[in-house]
């Protein structure tokens, strides 16, 4: 079976980092490893992370980029799961993903989508809707193929020691997740499973500034890989692949 390491960056958020390293603790199958990306902390972050387990690494270059591939870099496993300090995995969340990953070598990266556990009732629907739903939906459509949703996913450490020098891990104002999903290679499958959840927190859609912020990221990471990255010239690059390659290979499309 493969090994599987879960990495989290985390700044100043000791509280929920440790409800959540609890959360993994319960799980029907245990992480192998545990990464914590300190990025900056001035709270009891760091020791919260190596009570619950965690392997602590620090990352002074403040950003949410910078910290996961600090712990991308460091994962020792066959997989690298991510979550974000205040996710919630349920106790099957590590099994789910071990199960699919066996049972379908082709895959490079499985996702799912989040449910916010906190918030007021209109704030939490209008995150669900607009920005979860709307994530998923609009950038398939870009990407064609599914996106990358940062605060719940896995992906081989194989497909990321390939995209790594090519994302763009040290800028803080872009959208991790849609980043690493543009710059994958066209043949790299990244799976959606809506069985796959965790929780997540509402806390960034508490204000208009904040949900703002968020969709200027995504906009902005959009625009800086631009012409190159249109719709029409990532599914020629894809069909291209396709005929180019015949036989499958791990987490490559047949």
């Amino acid at each position: 079976m493969p090994s599987i390491t879960v990495v989290i960056p985390a700044l100043d958020d000791a509280e929920m980092l440790e409800r959540c390293l609890a959360d993994l603790a319960a799980q029907l199958r245990p992480a192998d490893e545990i990464v914590v990306v300190d990025n900056g902390s001035t709270d009891d972050t760091a020791a919260i992370a190596r009570a619950g387990g965690a392997r602590v690494l620090q990352q002074p270059l403040r950003g949410i980029f910078p910290a996961s591939a600090t712990g991308y870099d460091a994962a020792t496993g066959d997989i690298i799961a991510r979550l974000d300090a205040d996710s919630r995995p349920p106790v099957d969340w590590l099994l789910h993903i071990e199960a699919e990953f066996v049972d379908a070598p082709a895959i490079g990266v499985l996702t799912g989508p989040g449910v916010f556990y906190d918030g007021n009732t209109f704030v939490a629907g209008l995150g669900q809707l607009l920005y979860i739903g709307g994530y998923f939906w609009s950038m398939e459509i870009w990407l064609g193929h599914a996106p990358i949703f940062g605060s719940n996913f896995a992906m081989r450490r194989d497909v990321w020691r390939d995209v790594r020098d090519r994302v763009h891990s040290g800028l803080r104002e872009v959208h991790d997740d849609l980043d690493l999903a543009i710059h994958l290679d066209p043949g790299v499958i990244v799976r959606y499973d809506e069985r796959l959840i965790v929780g997540i927190s509402a806390r960034p859609f508490s204000t208009w500034r904040g949900f703002g912020r968020r969709i200027r990221w995504a906009f902005g990471t959009l625009r800086m890989h631009l012409p190159e990255e249109t719709p029409w010239r990532r599914r020629a690059a894809r069909r291209r692949w396709q005929e180019e390659h015949t036989e499958d290979a791990p987490g490559a499309m047949a």
